[in-house]
């Protein structure tokens, strides 16, 4: 069982930044990769940014030069800095744990409301 807390959303104007927290618990060990999700109202939840294993980071197309995907092993912690804000960014985000096996785990989402 892995556990994700996440932290860090809120309400941000359009052009600012903003870091998402992921803390993770549990079986850790078997984590392959994290991701980070996001899921505006009315809207599927889609891929935003991965770190897997190794350390080689994936985003996708509308985030890339904006949002940095991070770790620190240390605190088994991900990290999402997300900077030049935009309404459409708008959304729940989620933190997804991917073990090698078995089922993936998500975290309770936080809100993050881009104004502009």
């Amino acid at each position: 069982q892995v556990q994700l807390v996440e932290s860090g959303g809120g309400l941000v104007q359009a052009g600012g930044s903003l870091r998402l927290s992921c803390a993770a618990s549990g079986s850790i060990f078997s984590i392959n990769a994290m991701d980070w999700y996001r899921q505006a109202p009315g809207k599927q939840r889609d891929l935003v940014a991965r770190i897997d294993r190794g350390g080689i980071t994936t985003y996708a197309g509308s985030v890339k030069g904006r949002f940095t995907i991070s770790r620190d092993n240390a605190k088994n912690t991900v990290y999402l800095q997300m900077n030049s804000l935009k309404p459409e960014d708008t959304a729940v985000y989620y933190c997804h744990a991917v073990p090698a096996y078995g089922t993936t785990y998500w975290g309770q989402g936080t809100q993050v409301t881009v104004s502009s």
